[in-house]
């Protein structure tokens, strides 16, 4: 089960979508994740839901992959859901039974922001699968680069923030490991009440932090044996360049935030 966790991963491959400039795909998961979050009805969804698949379509991503990303979170949305359902009041009511009113409008706005948390996991997802942990570093700097005047450490924090997003697969893999080993020597990780599960964890978690410090400092030794250093005359193999696939992204994107934006503005509201 903990190797179905996909997020972080990279997917090598000759796409239109793994063609574009780091920096544009950074600007466009932004404005997807923003345009989500302004659209307040189904119509809406429904334009961020249709752009989506024809990325994803362009991407060549296997849509296996992309809905395993869902997975970690399917307790966040479904405690959303929950908790939406069971607190919000509207005109019709669908079911009662002692303390327990569920409305029609609790429904919709609980199906509207599981949706909405999915698109948005989904959309953000395809960042990592579409781009190299080397170029996404780069871009991030190159975006954050304004920064520099206020004398902030840009490089570093694009590159700590690439690193732990590159590891995220490894620590994964590494649990997964630690917890057939454990499950080997007898260890009952799945059974019990919730204290009991939770004291389970602590074989696992030991290990895990221990393997986690040494690959950090194995990495840090790798790196200064290298004489690497960031920031000012550091010197790229590949020179990040706009081109015309990179201006489409951003003309389709533009169409599509607006129609959302006006969708929002003349049809009426879930919530």
């Amino acid at each position: 089960m903990i190797r179905d966790i996909t997020f972080g991963q990279f997917f090598p491959a000759k796409s239109p979508i793994h063609a574009l400039d780091p920096r544009t795909k950074l600007v466009l998961v932004v404005a997807y994740i923003v345009m989500v979050f302004i659209g307040n009805n189904f119509f809406c969804l429904g334009l961020a839901a249709a752009f989506l698949i024809l990325v994803t379509a362009l991407s060549r991503v296997p849509v296996k992959m992309i809905l395993r990303s869902i997975r970690p979170i399917w307790f966040v949305i479904a405690f959303t859901a929950i908790l939406n359902i069971f607190y919000i009041q509207g005109e019709v009511l669908l079911f009662e039974w002692g303390f327990i009113h569920i409305y029609d409008r609790g429904v919709f706005t609980a199906l509207f922001m599981a949706v909405r948390i999915i698109l948005v996991v989904m959309g953000s997802s395809l960042l990592t699968y579409t781009t190299s942990p080397t170029d996404l570093t780069d871009g991030l700097e190159r975006l954050l680069s304004p920064l520099k005047i206020f004398k902030l450490p840009v490089h570093e924090f694009a590159l700590m923030m690439t690193i732990a997003l590159r590891f995220i697969p490894t620590l994964i893999e590494e649990t997964d490991k630690i917890m057939s080993a454990q499950k080997a020597r007898g260890a009952d990780l799945e059974s019990g009440g919730l204290l009991k599960r939770v004291k389970a964890l602590v074989p696992i978690l030991i290990p895990l932090f221990v393997s986690s410090f040494r690959r950090a400092f194995d990495l840090a030794t790798a790196m200064e044996c290298r004489c690497y250093h960031g920031g000012e005359g550091r010197t790229r193999m590949k020179k990040l360049q706009m081109h015309a696939g990179d201006y489409w992204a951003f003309g389709v994107t533009i169409l599509v935030f607006g129609g959302i934006i006006a969708a929002s503005i003349l049809l009426p509201k879930v919530y």
